[in-house]
């Protein structure tokens, strides 16, 4: 996923992209997710920062990072949660990016993330498997704002459509699914949704 700054983001606001699974438990759904965003709430400052996120039940809230018991960061681990991202991406310059994975381990159960942009995979951490507990009924790709009703939102990545330039737009790329024997595949047979739930808001 390509990261990009929001220097103009106001306090109350969050924009960022992100790996998300949903596991249905019985008429609840719970969520992991991990990516990078921008949130000045959070962390009192506005640089890009690597997040982890997690709610047992969508319609409570949730916990980021390490602010209660949750993801498990690996020991050296080349990212953890909270930490600083730099260089951004710089519009019709330069694209920066960086690829994560989340797979459910076959032997734990739990939810493992690794980085894969450097020399060999790296082991960031995981989620206990109690976290997810069910049935996995979505997986999805997202970038994300959220801002206070009737407020203007920040940009979702560099505010810009795609138009053939990757130093323009933010993206997802090298999209991959992973079987349970850890074989990775390309996902253009899978049902895959698009959904936009402000169209209005795009730009």
């Amino acid at each position: 996923m390509s990261i990009w700054a929001s220097p103009n983001q106001e306090n109350s606001q969050e924009s960022g992209a992100s790996l998300q699974i949903y596991c249905q438990d019985g008429e609840k759904y719970n969520l992991i997710q991990d990516g990078f965003h921008v949130s000045p709430s959070l962390y009192h400052n506005k640089d890009i920062r690597f997040f982890t996120y997690w709610t047992k039940d969508l319609k409570s809230r949730g916990c980021y990072n390490s602010q209660c018991t949750g993801f498990v960061p690996a020991s050296g681990a080349e990212l953890v949660p909270g930490q600083a991202i730099a260089p951004p991406s710089i519009y019709g310059k330069q694209d920066h990016y960086i690829r994560l994975s989340v797979n459910k381990d076959p032997h734990s159960g739990d939810w493992v993330i690794y980085r894969h942009d450097l020399e060999k995979p790296s082991f960031l951490g995981h989620f206990p498997e109690e976290l997810c507990l069910g049935t996995t009924r979505i997986q999805a790709a997202t970038g994300f704002v959220n801002y206070l009703k009737n407020a203007r939102g920040p940009p979702m990545g560099s505010g810009n459509f795609p138009n053939d330039d990757d130093k323009k737009s933010a993206y997802f790329r090298r999209v991959k699914f992973y079987n349970s024997k850890g074989q990775a595949f390309d996902p253009f047979n899978t049902q895959m949704v698009r959904l936009v739930d402000r169209p209005d808001s795009i730009m």
